[in-house]
C-alpha cells in the first residue's frame, strides 16, 4: 500500500505545470532497481512495454517532462529581461510557430503602452535585424495580417480627452458593420482603422455608446471574430481576457501552448494590472488565482508563481 501511495505521489510530481523536485528527489532518489522498475510496469501512462519486453518512456512524455522541467526556468528568464527585450522575443516565437499564435500578437500589441510597443519594435530591430512589420506580412498570409501590421505600428494618444459624439458615431459604425452579414469585419478598413489609432479612452467610450444602442457587449458581439473579439477586450477589458486565458490554461489537460500562456501572462501583467487580474479572476469563476496555482502547478514553479501574483496585494 505504501509503495501504491509512492507511485501515485512520484506520477503527481510528474503532472501539472512544473515539477515538485522535492518530493521527486525524496521519492525517486531512494528507490533500488526493483522499485523503478516496479513503477514502470505500474505506470503505463508514462511508460509501455516495447517488442522487446521491456518498460520504455513514451516518447511524448519525454518531451512534456523536459518541457516540464523547463518551466521554472523560462518563467525566471522571462521575468529578469528588459520588458521591451521580452515583448520582442514573444512577438518572434509567436510568428515562428508553424501556426502563428495570432492572440500572442493581439495581447502583447494592444495591452502595451505607446511607449511600451515602441520600445518592443526597437528591441525587435536589435535583436532580428528587421521589423516585426515586415515578419507579420511575410509569416501571415491570412486576413488578419492587415489588422496585426496595423495594431503593432500603432502609436496610440494617451491623454485624458476623448470626443464623445465621434465616440458615439464610431459605435455606429460597428452596429452597421455587424449587421451587414455579407461583410468580413477583419478586412473593413474602417473598423481596422478606429481599433489600431484610437486611443484606449476613447475605445472604452465606443463600448459603452455601443451597448446603449444594442444591449449587448461589443466584445459579445464580435464573438464570430475571435481575433477582433480578443482585441477589443484587451484594448477595453484586459482583466477579462487575461482572467479568462489563466482559467483556461491552468488545468492539467491543457496542451504546452497553453500551460505557456500562465507564465506569460504572470510574468508580463505582474507589475502592471495584476491586482485588477486577480479581482476579475475571481469574481469570475469563484476561487483566487493564487488557490488555482496551488491546485495545479507544482514544485519551485509554482511558488514562483505564487511569489509575483502575492506581490500586488
Amino acid at each position: 500500500m505504501a509503495e501504491a501511495n509512492a507511485y501515485a505521489a512520484l506520477t503527481k510530481a510528474f503532472s501539472g505545470l512544473g515539477v515538485d523536485e522535492n518530493l521527486f528527489i525524496s521519492t525517486l532518489g531512494n528507490w533500488n532497481r526493483h522499485q523503478r522498475e516496479s513503477y514502470r510496469v505500474s505506470t503505463p501512462g508514462f511508460f509501455k512495454e516495447d517488442e522487446r519486453h521491456f518498460q520504455r518512456w513514451d516518447d511524448q512524455h519525454i518531451l512534456q517532462l523536459r518541457q516540464e522541467f523547463l518551466r521554472l526556468k523560462d518563467a525566471v528568464v522571462l521575468y529578469t529581461m528588459h520588458p521591451w527585450e521580452r515583448d520582442a522575443r514573444l512577438f518572434k516565437e509567436a510568428l515562428l510557430l508553424k501556426v502563428p499564435q495570432l492572440n500572442v500578437l493581439t495581447e502583447t500589441a494592444c495591452t502595451r503602452s505607446s511607449e511600451e510597443l515602441l520600445g518592443a519594435r526597437r528591441a525587435y530591430h536589435s535583436l532580428f535585424e528587421h521589423s516585426i512589420e515586415e515578419d507579420i506580412a511575410f509569416h501571415i498570409q491570412t486576413p488578419e495580417r492587415k489588422l496585426l501590421v496595423a495594431l503593432v505600428s500603432s502609436y496610440r494618444y494617451e491623454g485624458p480627452r476623448v470626443n464623445d459624439d465621434l465616440a458615439k458615431s464610431e459605435a455606429k459604425v460597428f452596429v452597421n458593420a455587424l449587421k451587414d452579414a455579407k461583410k468580413n469585419l477583419i478586412e473593413d478598413e474602417e473598423i481596422v482603422w478606429i481599433l489600431s489609432h484610437r486611443s484606449k479612452l476613447h475605445l472604452k467610450a465606443v463600448y459603452s455608446h455601443y451597448k446603449e444602442m444594442t444591449g449587448k457587449y461589443l466584445d459579445e458581439a464580435l464573438d464570430g471574430y475571435l481575433i477582433l473579439k480578443q482585441v477589443v477586450q484587451c484594448l477595453c477589458s484586459p482583466q477579462t481576457y487575461f482572467s479568462k486565458i489563466l482559467i483556461e490554461s491552468l488545468r492539467l489537460d491543457v496542451d504546452e501552448s497553453a500551460k505557456d500562456s500562465v507564465t506569460r501572462v504572470i510574468v508580463t501583467r505582474a507589475d502592471d494590472d495584476m491586482k485588477q487580474i486577480k479581482e476579475e479572476f475571481h469574481s469570475k469563476y469563484g476561487t483566487t488565482l493564487s488557490a488555482k496555482i496551488e491546485e495545479v502547478a507544482n514544485g519551485s514553479y509554482k511558488n514562483f508563481l505564487l511569489t509575483i501574483v502575492a506581490k500586488s496585494e
